[in-house]
């Protein structure tokens, strides 16, 4: 006669707590290991595509910052030029941080510069150029974002090169610093013009 024994229930149930007190471990090891490999692929990880680069830019038909004394952004504003479209508003810091890089380029006369006011108060925004003086040719105001989402707008400071046929060349999502002014924006101008 054999005998017969029982399964163990007890050491399955002690391995099968074991897996599951595991199983987070093992998610972060494997999540680990994709970052870790998209950060040594060389790629610039705060680089965010955009579909819109290589395609028309989208209309623009945005009143004029009152006060501002400057023409409304309206596509007939960017229209046959190289601009740079800059989203901005009064109460990002960022913005700030930007600034002299975009009063830098508003000095050359090769590229026309223009804001587009996002969610800001008018006074507010007048203060802030006021403070940090004016860049922009044109101001449009976009108070409730519309504009934004048609340009694809991730956060601000976000800034559009777009040529002069209208098509869009370049993107840049956050605020230049003078390192990406010279190295990715004046490259991409340069780059453009000599192929108008």
């Amino acid at each position: 006669m054999t005998e017969r024994t029982e399964p163990d229930v007890a050491g399955s149930k002690g391995r099968g707590r074991y897996l599951i007190a595991a199983l987070p471990l093992l998610l972060f090891v494997g999540l680990a290991a994709v970052f870790m490999t998209q950060l040594q692929s060389g790629r610039d990880v705060s680089e965010i595509p955009s579909a819109l680069i290589g395609t028309k830019a989208p209309m623009l038909d945005l009143v004029a910052l009152e006060g501002s004394e400057l023409p409304a952004l309206t596509t007939a504003a960017i229209s046959g030029k190289l601009t740079l479209v800059n989203v901005f508003a009064s109460w990002c810091v960022p913005c700030r941080q930007e600034h002299p890089m975009l009063l830098e380029l508003s000095k050359d006369p090769r590229v026309n510069v223009v804001g587009i006011n996002y969610k800001d108060r008018n006074d507010n925004a007048l203060r802030f150029l006021g403070e940090l003086g004016n860049p922009y040719d044109a101001i449009g105001v976009d108070p409730n974002g519309k504009a934004a989402i048609d340009w694809g707008v991730y956060g601000i400071p976000e800034s559009y090169l777009v040529g002069p046929d209208g098509m869009i060349l370049y993107k840049k999502v956050g605020p230049f610093d003078p390192e990406s002014f010279q190295t990715q924006l004046m490259p991409a101008i340069e780059k453009a013009l000599a192929g108008s």
